[in-house]
């Protein structure tokens, strides 16, 4: 069975943007952008919310470029090879290659296609992975710690919400940021 696994990069405050929705500071350098394409290539399937889709989709017009540096060009094949799911109300079409459009997270549909997978899933964006931790489908989640607090924003993680986590890898890079990537319910 196909992990279900939620990724994002985060200030030091638990923050994936600030109070006013800017996540410029939480670029990846090239060290962690190669790192994190090494994670990316398990996932055969993305699941995202509509501002992550928003944020995501501009890696198809990257897709076959060759002005950009390794690591981009690397995940952008890796993001144009994956099947997405984008889970909005308010979209009528998806652009993206290989992507589908879903009115509503059902959760019974997605347990089965962690089911039938043979890569892992990603679910990205912090509102839609609320809603698969709440469901209690979220196998991993790893954090990318920036060196920066915020004060403030869109939190990582959802209120209210407690989890048995087991460290099971940690890494830090040359830039401050610190991978961690936690088993849920171990």
């Amino acid at each position: 069975m196909a992990k279900l696994i939620y990724t994002a990069i985060t200030s030091l405050d638990g923050y994936v943007a600030d109070a006013e929705g800017n996540f410029d500071w939480s670029m990846p350098d090239g060290q962690v952008h190669a790192f994190i394409n090494g994670l990316e290539r398990r996932c055969g399937t993305y699941l995202l919310g509509r501002r992550m889709y928003d944020v995501m989709a501009v890696w198809d017009d990257f897709h076959g470029r060759t002005d950009l540096p390794a690591e981009m060009q690397e995940y952008a094949d890796i993001w144009h090879d994956a099947d997405k799911i984008v889970y909005s109300t308010t979209l009528e079409t998806v652009t993206a290659a290989r992507t589908r459009l879903e009115k509503k997270f059902d959760a019974g549909a997605v347990a089965a296609l962690k089911a039938a997978s043979v890569g892992d899933i990603s679910v990205g964006g912090p509102t839609l992975a609320a809603e698969a931790i709440r469901a209690g489908l979220v196998d991993e989640i790893i954090q990318f710690i920036s060196p920066i607090v915020v004060g403030g924003g869109i939190p990582f993680l959802p209120d209210g919400v407690k989890l048995a986590l087991e460290l099971v890898d940690e890494r830090r890079f040359d830039n401050g940021v610190v991978y961690l990537a936690y088993r849920c319910n171990p």
